[in-house]
């Protein structure tokens, strides 16, 4: 009988002597180059499930990797810390359940700390249960060691989400890209600005990959439009303190947009415009329902550029064709990321689930939907 586990990371010494990662690089024309094509780019696989599709040929033989089920899946998670994470989580412990070769999923969660990850990796390791490691790193340089040291302990290992400075996985799983979703967003912002308008933009955390990409890609594109960043301020994905940041540069002078590197505390920067008795201008967002609501209540410019949680799903069905041995997309798994627009807005707002629900989480099929993410038939 299947059964999901929750396992506690035990007291573990951190490992030392690791070769030094290489510094991420955040700020790589060619990448930005790359994802800018990708986003409008043609994906392989069926037109109905983009958590199965990917971009270009590349695969990854597996055949070294096949071994008699049941399995054991274990995953080293970032935390399950914001609204995105959790939606996402729901999509994966869903997906399990589609796969009777998984006996046991054993989740630790790092409580988004670099430190506990990396003990909760090494814990892994020396349980010896594992057959495969999923890992969604808490930031990049940090963990790259981490990784490099469950691919030498012969495990396949697929990262997912965000990245880590190393190719030894035996894939990574994400959608185009923070470089994508910062452009997706930037775009939108030059396009419903003119040149010399007030930019703020607002972020969670620095020194992840695709957080830190998001910024770079859009920082970018506004200089060259000629357009002024007022600041970028840290919000720690926090509702209030998104608010009173909004609150403060507003006290200051005109701000003609909020660019945001995720959209989780949108709703609360579009209340500091309402509260202040000012026109809601261009504020991007994400998926989540509250925004696309919120948008759509107020008819401000708004866009949804997404990091689709169904890549949580893809983390799950990349681990398990790989212990059958068949070939993944690898050395990168390229999902599609879409934005919603305003002319496809109504399709993706669903009242019957959660204000913190993300539309793309490619979870209306399944069997648990809608109770497990906490809507209603």
């Amino acid at each position: 009988m299947k059964k999901l586990v929750m396992a506690v990371a035990g007291m573990a010494v951190l490992f030392a002597g690791a070769a030094q990662a290489q510094a991420p690089n955040f700020d790589d024309p060619a990448e930005f180059a790359k994802q800018k094509a990708q986003l409008t780019g043609a994906f392989n696989g069926p037109a109905d499930s983009p958590w199965l599709q990917y971009a270009g040929d590349a695969m990854a033989d597996t055949a070294k990797f096949k071994k008699d089920g049941p399995w054991t899946i274990c995953f080293s998670n970032a935390g399950v810390n914001n609204p995105w994470r959790v939606v996402g989580y729901t999509d994966m412990t869903e997906e399990v359940k589609n796969h009777p070769e998984i006996g046991t999923f054993t989740h630790v969660d790092a409580e988004g700390s670099d430190d506990k990850q990396i003990a909760d990796i090494d814990d892994l390791l020396a349980g010896g249960t594992c057959s495969a490691l999923i890992v969604s790193p808490n930031s990049t340089a940090a963990l790259t060691p981490a990784v490099e040291k469950a691919c030498a302990s012969g495990l396949p290992v697929i990262v997912f989400d965000r990245g880590v400075t190393t190719d030894c996985p035996v894939t990574f799983v994400h959608p185009v890209g923070g470089y994508g979703f910062g452009i997706q967003a930037g775009e939108h912002v030059i396009a419903n600005t003119s040149a010399g308008a007030n930019v703020l933009m607002l972020r969670i955390l620095p020194g992840v990959d695709v957080l830190e990409t998001r910024a770079s890609g859009a920082r970018n594109m506004f200089k060259e439009a000629g357009l002024n960043i007022l600041g970028e301020e840290f919000t720690d994905g926090d509702n209030a303190k998104t608010k009173s940041i909004v609150e403060d540069y507003l006290q200051r002078g005109t701000i003609d947009a909020v660019w945001m590197d995720a959209g989780a505390t949108a709703v609360a920067a579009v209340e500091a415009f309402e509260d202040a008795g000012v026109p809601v201008p261009v504020v991007t967002g994400e998926d989540q329902q509250d925004y696309l609501q919120k948008w759509k209540a107020l008819g401000f410019k708004g866009i949804a550029p997404t990091y689709p949680t169904y890549q949580w799903r893809t983390a799950i069905i990349a681990a398990v064709n790989t212990l059958k041995g068949e070939a993944v997309p690898g050395p990168e798994w390229v999902l599609p990321q879409p934005a919603i627009t305003q002319d496809v807005l109504d399709q993706y707002i669903n009242e019957k689930m959660p204000p913190l629900h993300y539309a793309m989480c490619g979870c209306e099929g399944m069997p648990g939907y809608p109770e497990a993410w906490g809507g209603t038939k």
